[in-house]
């Protein structure tokens, strides 16, 4: 493993046993086994080193979307769905360390918001993609030409992340996949 991943893992293990503002450079430069000189040899500051551990680390939604994507306009689109939703889920639980984390500290989330509109990215991005596969739907006649795509994309994603931050705080009663099941039944609902 070179110095790089070995920062990455360093600074992921440090988030999720010492939260954001215990994963200091310091502790992750000990962690990886290297000077903080050489932490910022390879991200150029905190922010972009904990992109990376977003980036590169937590599962992603881009696969899930190709997913549905490839799957557009054959098989069952509500399973497809509901297995996106699935996806979702797990995905928000997995983030949620880092994003809660940077959302409580103002200056982290300035550089991130920053990082972001640089690279024009943001979370704003799988609610658009979803919203063109809904409406590459709709053209197939195989959801409701009514729905508002970026409405439904929005709830769909919004009730994903809901459910990821509410278990963070309580047992949540019955399993992701039938809610998951249940919501996108009650989306595509005609």
């Amino acid at each position: 493993m070179g110095t790089r991943e070995r920062i990455i893992d360093a600074a992921e293990q440090s988030i999720h046993e010492h939260g954001i503002a215990g994963a200091t450079t310091k502790r992750i430069a000990q962690r990886a086994g290297c000077s903080e000189a050489l932490l910022y040899k390879h991200f150029s500051s905190k922010e972009t080193l904990f992109l990376a551990v977003l980036l590169e680390r937590m599962p992603a939604l881009a696969p899930a979307l190709a997913l549905l994507r490839d799957r557009a306009g054959q098989g069952d689109v509500a399973a497809d769905l509901t297995a996106f939703a699935v996806t979702a889920v797990d995905f928000y639980t997995s983030v949620a360390p880092v994003a809660s984390g940077m959302m409580a500290d103002p200056s982290l989330m300035a550089g991130f918001r920053a990082m972001l509109a640089e690279r024009r990215s943001g979370p704003h991005l799988p609610v658009l993609a979803l919203a063109e596969l809904l409406r590459d739907e709709q053209r197939a006649g195989r959801i409701d030409a009514g729905l508002d795509a970026v409405a439904a994309a929005s709830m769909l994603l919004g009730a994903c992340f809901h459910r990821a931050s509410m278990s963070s705080f309580v047992d949540l009663p019955g399993e992701t996949g039938e809610w998951a099941e249940t919501l996108v039944a009650t989306l595509l609902r005609r």
